[in-house]
């Protein structure tokens, strides 16, 4: 029974926590979708919270980040964020290009659809022949091509969709969807999806 501005603030506490639950499991590579660009048609107030936050996030908390050795990169539509938020992406990204205990890639301002058609943007201004197209290719273009298409993709909340997450990269990810709100979300939790992915078999349509 809290605001959606606590919500906010709780949410982004366990965001810096969460990563390290994983990567102590052997979890090598984190996305976290922490804002759609169907976001923006949220309230003013709320967005401009949110503005604020990440900012802070990527600036003021930068440090804890790289003490931490985590390697920020941020996948979306970055140079269209409002004041400064551009730049404090791209330093953060140069500050921990380095750091090697795991990865956690910050979707922000982000949309499947238009991360598939900036993609096809690119190669066109780049003169890509039609013979030339195929999905490593597309691949190269995607906001974040150095890493692989995630194994899983865990939607809380209780809703039962992906919301244009990762639309291509997901071809074969597997779904988990819990039904706890992400400020709700524990270590525990963790271990039972590890637990839920290990007994799932993937077959990536051979069979």
């Amino acid at each position: 029974n809290l605001s959606t501005l606590e919500g906010h603030k709780r949410g982004y506490e366990l965001l810096k926590a969460m990563p390290e639950w994983f990567f102590a499991n052997g979890v090598k590579i984190i996305s976290a979708f922490v804002f759609s660009t169907e976001n923006w048609q949220r309230s003013q107030k709320e967005v401009n919270y949110l503005m604020k936050l990440l900012q802070s996030a990527l600036s003021e908390d930068l440090e804890e980040f790289n003490n931490r050795n985590y390697k920020l990169l941020i996948s979306g539509q970055i140079s269209e964020l409002p004041g400064n938020l551009p730049e404090i992406c791209y330093n953060a990204i140069d500050r921990t290009a380095d750091n090697t205990v795991g990865i956690l890639n910050i979707c922000l301002n982000y949309g499947g659809r238009a991360e598939i058609i900036e993609a096809f943007k690119k190669m066109i201004k780049n003169k890509v022949s039609y013979d030339q197209v195929h999905e490593g290719l597309v691949k190269k273009y995607l906001y974040a091509p150095e890493i692989p298409d995630p194994d899983i993709i865990i939607r809380t909340s209780g809703e039962q969709r992906t919301s244009g997450f990762l639309l291509w990269e997901s071809a074969y990810s597997e779904m988990l969807f819990l039904k706890k709100y992400w400020p709700d979300f524990e270590k525990r939790d963790v271990e039972i999806i590890l637990e839920k992915y290990n007994n799932r078999k993937r077959r990536f349509g051979a069979d």
